[in-house]
């Protein structure tokens, strides 16, 4: 144990630094969906838990559903990368599978951008007018 003397009191410093090890030192993580965010928010209010509290509790639910043997994330990778069909997804896996696929394809790619971009310059890309008839890009009007 070492000890100061601090004039009129002795502090412990072996206690202090026990005590700093036990503190949690906040980390800061950015989350790119405000709606995430948002919904959060909205239940940590109606579950009396802080906002940080709220995403913790969604991130040991997320934790102990991986863990119970009837989720497998490597199986919902593999399916996302293209080596399994999703049959072979349980519900839950599923569920993580649609969501994760329907991100990926909401957010294309520099060589999906540069192949579409080379259809629409070629005329050879279709698309759906107004009225929800397809037409091909260089029949496309603005009105």
């Amino acid at each position: 144990m070492i000890r100061r003397d601090n004039g009129d009191s002795t502090f412990d410093w072996t206690n202090a630094i026990v005590w700093l090890g036990s503190c949690q030192i906040a980390q800061f993580v950015k989350f790119a969906d405000d709606d995430f965010i948002d919904e959060a928010r909205a239940v940590s209010e109606i579950q009396s838990r802080s906002l940080a509290g709220q995403i913790m509790h969604w991130s040991r639910i997320g934790r102990a559903i991986e863990r119970s043997g009837r989720f497998e994330h490597t199986k919902v990778s593999r399916v996302l990368a293209g080596d399994l069909e999703t049959g072979t997804l349980t519900a839950e896996e599923k569920a993580v599978w649609s969501e994760a696929f329907l991100e990926k394809m909401s957010n294309p790619g520099p060589d999906e951008k540069a192949f579409f971009a080379d259809l629409h310059k070629g005329g050879t890309a279709v698309d759906l007018d107004a009225l929800g008839s397809i037409v091909r890009t260089d029949e496309q009007t603005d009105g």
